[in-house]
């Protein structure tokens, strides 16, 4: 192992958005056991601290590609398309009016099953999202438009969150 290498290379899998989540947890499972710093109790302090170098950037790189997200935009940036959602806000008008819809939507829900209505089809917009932006990832290889659905599903993500928060607002 090299401390350099990107995530799919340490965790020897190919550089694509598709993964066996499966797969991944054995793996992470292998190197957590590799580079535990108990391995190297008996090796003093120095060995220790290089392994708990290891071990964080081992639960990083799992952090990151179990996350769909995370691993898209991770694969964007690995591809020269940076996210740079602090940066770049700008989004397609009907995306905005969408959210501006949902938003309303939710702050005009009282209850639980009108929030849990509007949850539902944010869940289906993520589910389609995620599936163009494997596409764009794993097909097209279209690493710019790829960053812009991370982009979106950003400010996606967020809004389930909100979501959440709500239905916990209201006991649910």
């Amino acid at each position: 192992m090299k401390l350099d290498s990107d995530d799919f290379e340490l965790f020897g899998i190919e550089r694509r958005f598709t993964l066996d989540r499966s797969a991944l947890d054995v793996r992470w499972r292998a190197l957590q056991a590799e580079v535990h710093p108990d391995r190297f109790a008996c090796e003093g302090a120095a060995a220790q601290r290089v392994a708990m170098q290891w071990a964080v950037r081992v639960n990083e790189a799992y952090r990151r590609l179990q996350d769909p997200l995370k691993r898209a935009a991770y694969l964007c940036e690995l591809n020269g398309a940076t996210i740079g959602a602090e940066n770049n806000t700008a989004m397609p008008a009907d995306f905005l009016m969408h959210q501006l819809e949902w938003r309303e939507a939710l702050d005009d829900a009282h209850a639980a099953s009108e929030v849990g209505a509007i949850a539902d089809q944010v869940t289906a917009h993520r589910d389609a999202a995620l599936e163009r932006l494997r596409h764009a990832l794993d097909e097209a290889h279209d690493y710019s438009g790829a960053a812009q659905q991370v982009r979106a599903l950003m400010f996606v993500e967020r809004f389930a969150d909100d979501i959440d928060r709500r239905l916990e607002a209201l006991g649910q």
